[in-house]
Formats: structure tokens, sequence, C-alpha cells
């Protein structure tokens, strides 16, 4: 097997424990493959070894990947995205996982609107309060997800976080905790056209503490494929 199968195997096998540490059905946890400056053969062993869901920061990375991979490839957007790039999304990307101001959700509106298509989205939420990440406050979450519930192409799945940084996955569990409970809040207002189900929480280095406390997707780049070239 490659580096890249053993890789996920050892990554399957963490979020399996951490299902049955939470009493969590595997088949709920979501497994996106982050796939950014990663060349195309990787992408395509990963997808011998069983992975089609792959993660893209880069709107450039998915036009210049998603053709020359199978159709049957789930891709999501999961960086920062400028209003201005979101044309090259629609039609191509399952899910924006990044959306958190009101330009950007008013041209995936209107982009969307021009394919006759709702775009599923999260709303992303800056957990820890960091000032070098993008996203939501809690806070002003729930108003913004009122804001933009009623755009017709649009549909609200849930709530993505970025956790900081850490060597101790356990300092992010209540950033994970927290992001579960504001989802759950928000649905308890029963928002017309809302009713989310999707968590996208947790990285290479606490995914498996993300799982405990309830992410329906998990972004792990390096322990699949490696460390990443910045230089390319």
């Amino acid at each position: 097997m490659s580096t890249i199968g053993d890789n996920l195997k050892h990554v399957e096998e963490n979020i399996q424990k951490a299902c049955d540490r939470s009493g969590r059905r595997r088949e709920d946890v979501t497994l996106i493959a982050v796939s950014k400056t990663k060349p195309v053969p990787d992408l395509e062993e990963a997808l011998r070894c069983g992975t089609d869901v792959f993660g893209e920061n880069k709107v450039q990375e998915i036009r210049d990947k998603s053709p020359v991979l199978p159709e049957s490839v789930h891709w999501h957007m999961i960086g920062h995205l400028q209003a201005n790039k979101v044309k090259y999304l629609i039609g191509v990307v399952d899910l924006i996982h990044s959306v958190d101001n009101d330009k950007l959700a008013e041209e995936i509106e209107k982009q969307a609107a021009k394919h006759d298509t709702v775009m599923d989205v999260l709303c992303e939420v800056n957990m820890a309060g960091e000032e070098t990440k993008f996203g939501l406050t809690p806070e002003e979450t729930p108003e913004f997800v009122r804001r933009i519930s009623v755009l017709p192409h649009i549909r609200i799945r849930g709530l993505m976080t970025i956790a900081p940084y850490t060597d101790d996955p356990e300092s992010n569990r209540v950033y994970f905790r927290g992001l579960r409970e504001l989802k759950d809040r928000i649905n308890a207002e029963h928002i017309p056209g809302v009713e989310m189900d999707t968590l996208s929480m947790g990285m290479t280095g606490d995914y498996e503490v993300a799982v405990e406390e309830g992410a329906t997707f998990v972004r792990v780049g390096t322990g699949i494929f490696g460390e990443r070239n910045y230089n390319i």
C-alpha cells in the first residue's frame, strides 16, 4: 500500500475509534482529504485508496484539478472565498464552507440563480476569536443566519470553524463543543428554511476530538498527503 494509502487507513481507524468513544456511527462523519498544493497524482492515489471527497483552499486549484479527475469526485471549497471567484464554483463544488459576510452570500445567491440551482453553504465562525482568522463571531452568527436565510438559492447546512493550531488537541475541545451548541441554539430558533445538520471542524492535529464533539466533516490534509510544499 502507498504512503497515502497507509495514512488514509490510519486516519480512518482513528475516526472509527473516536466514533466508538462517543457513541456515534462512522457513516455520520465524512473525511475530507485536504489536497491544497498537492499534485493530481496524489489525488488519484487517494482515489484509488477509496477517498473521493477533496477540499481545496483556492478556487484556482479546483479549476485546475476538477477537469482532469472523474466527475464522481466531490469538491469542497474550504478556504477564504472572494466574491469575484464565486462564479467558478457553482455547479462544481458540493459545499462552500467559508461564508462569513453578506457580500459573499449575495454573490453566491446571484451566481446560483444564474445556474438555476441551490448552493449548499456553511457559515464560518471564528470560535477562538483569533485576529488572524476569518469568520463571524459566535455572537453575530445567529443574526447572520437569519439575514441570509431569505436568499432562495442558498441553503445553509451548518457551521464551520478553524480551531487554533496547538500541540494539545484537548485544548480545542471547548471550541468544537461551542460550535455544536451554537448550531443547536440556531436550530432551536426554527428559522424558516434553516435546519442545520452539518459541522465542519477538526483538522490533522485535532480531528478525533472534533468527531467526539459532533463533527460531520473533518478536514485532514497533512495527515493524509504529508507536509505541504508552499514554494511550488
